[in-house]
């Protein structure tokens, strides 16, 4: 198995650990000590790593995991106050921040192969928006979910982002407003998760949803997530259009092809990716 990590400039941890399982690759958040916050470096390395993966045709899905019981408990708040030292109070590192972490939650949702969430622990503000930013996520009965920002005086507005663009909009502005933990029973009932599983089984069955995945045809999985996402900003009327565009230009690749003749042939497809 092969593991790549990025390395901070304060320690010679690794923030971000990447390992593969067959066509599936796993990047594991790797600050239990900071409950998985998303420090510069952390950000750097998972966006990084996403630009790596977009052109890696061996990877057919990924998963997303962190180590220590925490998923991610958002922006390292500690690193971000020691720059209100800076000549601007710290207002050129704020903005470069958050400009990268939106650049990196982007990222995941233009990536061709559709990333699963495996969440082992609290996910709150950024983390909570790193799940609601994933295609797909698993989480564990021991996971909560939370926007709290408003309690410290920082409305959560860059995970508003994401938050409400997975669940209904009273749903997201109550976790907004109240910023309260949302269990994970009630996360799978709201939309923001996809099913909930027993404490320690959660990457293990995100793997394994990811492999059922990546035994598509990652050309299809490809115009399929873009076209998703796509559709989902449009009226109804553009939506219907573009999805017929979409559908059209589908028929005519190779693998509808082979999909549609091994259906009717009564076997399995053999994939071409195209």
């Amino acid at each position: 198995m092969n593991v790549h990590s990025a390395r901070s400039s304060e320690t010679s941890a690794p923030v971000l650990l990447r390992e593969r399982a067959g066509d599936v690759a796993i990047l594991t958040l790797n600050r239990p000590q900071a409950r998985n916050s998303l420090s510069e470096a952390l950000l750097i390395a998972l966006s990084e790593a996403f630009s790596e993966i977009d052109t890696d045709k061996t990877v057919r899905a990924v998963v997303l995991a962190a180590n220590g019981t925490a998923f991610c408990a958002g922006h390292d708040l500690k690193e971000l106050t020691a720059r209100r030292t800076d000549a601007d109070g710290g207002r050129a590192y704020f903005s470069q921040i958050m400009t990268v972490c939106s650049g990196m939650m982007q990222m995941i949702v233009n990536l061709p192969q559709p990333v699963i969430a495996a969440i082992q622990g609290p996910a709150s503000a950024a983390g909570c928006q790193l799940v609601a930013s994933c295609d797909l996520a698993i989480a564990s009965t021991a996971a909560k979910f939370a926007t709290p920002g408003v309690d410290i005086g920082l409305f959560c507005s860059t995970p508003m982002v994401a938050l409400s663009r997975n669940v209904a909009r009273k749903h997201a502005m109550e976790m907004l407003l109240t910023g309260e933990m949302v269990a994970a029973d009630d996360a799978a009932r709201i939309g923001l998760i996809n099913r909930v599983v027993a404490a320690g089984e959660e990457r293990q069955a995100a793997v394994a949803l990811a492999k059922q995945i990546a035994s598509k045809s990652s050309y299809v999985l490809k115009i399929g997530k873009q076209a998703f996402y796509r559709q989902a900003e449009m009226g109804l009327a553009a939506a219907y259009a573009f999805a017929s565009e979409v559908m059209t230009e589908n028929m005519m690749a190779r693998d509808a092809e082979e999909g549609i003749r091994a259906f009717i042939e009564k076997r399995e497809p053999k994939w071409h990716d195209k």
